[in-house]
């Protein structure tokens, strides 16, 4: 009975282990508990998906920062949905987020998922590191290194998965069901903070679901 009863006990471990440090954020819930800060954005429920959460169109970048959840290294899932709106659809997920104006962020550019000329594809999906490391910035001086195109992208006007990796000193993006990266940087921050946010660029509305955080 006894040996039986042990090997029940680290099977139910082993079963557990794989969700240990797993976190998964009802955006709409922490809405409504008025856990989530808007800078430069207002940020409402998106009743055409439920849990769902939806920020504004307005001018410069918004971020929602959550609070009470905090990350720093481990992988980042969401669904995000922007709109083939060509330069008004900016739209990812910001973290290391020590003020409205330093923060580190993946973003999409969804109408480019769609763009015919190679340049404009090249730069779907984006890293920057603000203050000192804008997306223009590292275009001019970094050319190719922290934008990518994303190989049979999604559609720009429906959701879909990204998945960031993020660790010490470096960040990977894939697509939910990918084994390559659709981009891989170097870190460029010199701090560290263990807070994220939902992140839209200027001019550029967005909606978020399933967060899902990963901690190492």
């Amino acid at each position: 009975m006894k040996k039986s009863t042990g090997f029940s006990v680290i099977a139910l471990l082993c079963m557990i282990a794989p969700v240990m440090g797993q976190q998964s954020v009802d955006l709409a819930m922490v809405l409504q508990d008025q856990k989530i800060g808007a800078v430069n954005r207002t940020i409402s429920l998106y009743e055409n998906s439920p849990g769902a959460v939806e920020m504004n169109a307005a001018a410069g970048d918004g971020l929602s920062v959550l609070q009470d959840i905090s990350f720093e290294t481990g992988s980042i899932e969401v669904d995000l949905k922007g709109e083939n709106s060509p330069g008004r659809s900016f739209i990812g997920i910001a973290f290391n987020v020590v003020d409205k104006d330093t923060f580190e962020a993946i973003y999409f550019r969804p109408f480019n998922f769609v763009a015919t000329q190679a340049l404009n594809r090249s730069h779907m999906v984006q890293y920057i590191c603000h203050p000192d490391y804008t997306w223009s910035r590292l275009r001019e001086e970094r050319t190719g290194k922290f934008e990518n195109e994303i190989p049979g992208p999604p559609d720009p006007d429906g959701w879909f998965t990204a998945i960031i990796k993020v660790s010490e000193k470096s960040v990977s993006v894939f697509l939910k069901d990918r084994t390559q990266p659709v981009l891989e940087v170097e870190r460029l921050a010199p701090g560290r903070s263990d807070r994220i946010a939902l992140w839209v660029g200027n001019g550029s509305s967005g909606r978020f679901r399933n967060l899902v955080l990963h901690k190492d």
